[in-house]
């Protein structure tokens, strides 16, 4: 998760890395999911507006699609993943909102978001490869 003193990613990247840093908190407790929560609520907040970003009316994806028609399976799939994430991240919330909530499932749910975080960032950042790496003249 990094050295001490190391920079840590900013926006979205950086409310992901708080999160996974206070679920990986070994002392357990209330004070525990209380962090947990704590770290949650920007990243539940950063991952709104990216879907606002991605998905408006004006948003990344439109644009994506108007240049390169062919992308459309990839925006597609990255549109699904979004409901899934804000279904992953009100889980987490529900878990750590119960204090009987065995603390191995909020791990466990919290380590599943984190992965479908990580894996939604690849796939987005491969999406934008493919678009401007391939369609540097434009569409053929």
């Amino acid at each position: 998760m990094g050295l001490p003193g190391e920079p840590r990613p900013a926006g979205l990247a950086g409310d992901v890395h708080a999160l996974g840093r206070a679920v990986a908190i070994t002392t357990i407790g209330q004070r525990w999911r209380e962090g947990v929560l704590l770290r949650l609520r920007p990243v539940r907040q950063g991952f709104a507006e990216h879907v606002r970003v991605t998905e408006g009316p004006s948003g990344l994806y439109r644009e994506l699609l108007t240049q390169s028609p062919r992308l459309d399976h990839g925006v597609r799939l990255l549109t699904r993943e979004h409901a899934a994430i804000v279904a992953a991240i009100l889980a987490v919330q529900q878990i750590a909102e119960r204090s009987e909530a065995p603390p191995d499932e909020l791990r466990h749910r919290a380590g599943h978001l984190l992965r479908r975080l990580a894996r939604h960032r690849r796939r987005g950042a491969d999406l934008l490869w493919e678009a401007y790496q391939t369609d540097l003249g434009g569409e053929t």
